[in-house]
């Protein structure tokens, strides 16, 4: 299993979209330690959505699918259609 997932951090007013094969947890303890790539400008990043996929190729094409987007509108969309 791999998982898609959105990332949100306050500070920067900035969502993060990407794909793990790693648990979210691990993943996510990553995007806030010593990681040196774009996450590395903020510590405060929260996992604000996730889909899980059979494999690490689907969770891909679904990341690339929504960065197509290229709209933070449809995101915000996305993640309140999902929260309960």
């Amino acid at each position: 299993m791999s998982t898609f997932y959105i990332l949100y951090s306050p500070s920067l007013d900035h969502y993060y979209v990407g794909h793990t094969s790693e648990l979210m947890e691990e993943r996510l303890r990553k995007h806030l330690s010593g990681h040196k790539r774009w996450t590395a400008r903020a510590k405060d990043w929260a996992v604000v959505y996730q889909e899980l996929h059979p494999d690490k190729g689907a969770a891909y094409r679904r990341e690339r699918e929504v960065k197509a987007w290229k709209s933070r509108k449809r995101i915000k969309e996305l993640i309140e259609a999902a929260t309960p």
